[in-house]
């Protein structure tokens, strides 16, 4: 049997590998295969045939974002239930565990409680409303600096970008339309990711950070290493690169979101949950 590029199968006999991708054309003698389980196998077409399978149940948001540049020395694939087991010797009691919540959660939840005290949208209207642009500017670093997601030099680079009242009145408005504009998520992002680059700040733990601590039930941050690792352990390709761009962060919200699903026995509360959970499994951060 010949099998083409992109099409979907399953393994006759090995069950846990899941639904399959055909990654190239098959040569008559075997062909390469990224099972969702199992991660790339390469199958003799001589004692394995195996088995399309098309409609609904060839389906996954894996597969259908399977990553395509060549692998990081030394990140190995893994499925989501191997991960969740490392998850888990970390954790033990998962999302909702004491010693999960007192090392992971809580410095974050404390993060989020004062971005909505200091610059949530009936703060930061009635902040507009009067002009105060240093105002919203000392507020959003003072945000900034609750936790330790950013980097202290790009803290500073962003703090030492926001030293003039023009560069305060930008940033002000910029955050404001990315953080509750109305307008598509991408061009409120393109708009403030072009502002931190007018002012030397463009980083992108910067400019996902406050979007995310404000609105962790629908936005990720985005730390480089950390989100790469993860990506590429669990086999999905987010289109990385270090200039600030839609695409990437597009990409990273829609690995978030699959993971936020995949996940559902945990019970995640938001994209908080997802991100250390990425954290953990990050294979160059153990």
């Amino acid at each position: 049997m010949k099998y083409s590029k992109g099409e979907r199968v399953k393994h006759p006999t090995m069950d846990d590998w899941g639904l399959g991708d055909v990654l190239c054309d098959s040569n008559g003698k075997t062909v390469r295969v990224f099972f969702v389980g199992a991660g790339e196998k390469t199958l003799v077409l001589e004692y394995v045939q195996p088995i399309k399978i098309t409609g609904d149940e060839s389906i996954h948001p894996l597969l259908d974002n399977i990553k395509n540049s060549p692998p990081t020395a030394n990140i190995k694939y893994q499925s989501l239930p191997q991960l969740v087991k490392l998850f888990l010797k970390q954790f033990p009691d998962g999302f909702h565990g004491q010693k999960y919540i007192e090392e992971e959660r809580e410095y974050k939840d404390k993060a989020h409680m004062l971005a909505l005290e200091l610059i949530g949208k009936p703060e930061f209207d009635s902040l507009l409303t009067s002009n105060d642009y240093q105002e919203i500017t000392k507020r959003a670093l003072k945000v900034v600096n609750a936790a330790n997601l950013i980097f202290p030099n790009e803290k500073m680079s962003l703090k030492d970008g926001l030293l003039t009242d023009a560069a305060q009145k930008d940033f002000s408005l910029c955050l404001y339309e990315l953080l509750f504009g109305e307008a598509d998520v991408k061009l409120r992002f393109e708009g403030f990711l072009k502002m931190l680059e007018e002012i030397n700040a463009a980083k992108w733990t910067t400019v996902s950070y406050l979007l995310f601590i404000l609105r962790p039930e629908k936005y990720m941050f985005v730390k480089p290493k950390i989100t790469q690792y993860s990506s590429e352990v669990c086999g999905y390709e987010i289109n990385y690169k270090p200039q600030l761009n839609w695409r990437t962060y597009k990409s990273v919200l829609d690995f978030s979101n699959y993971l936020f699903i995949e996940l559902s026995e945990l019970k995640p509360r938001d994209m908080i949950d997802i991100q250390s959970f990425m954290w953990c499994i990050a294979p160059g951060k153990r």
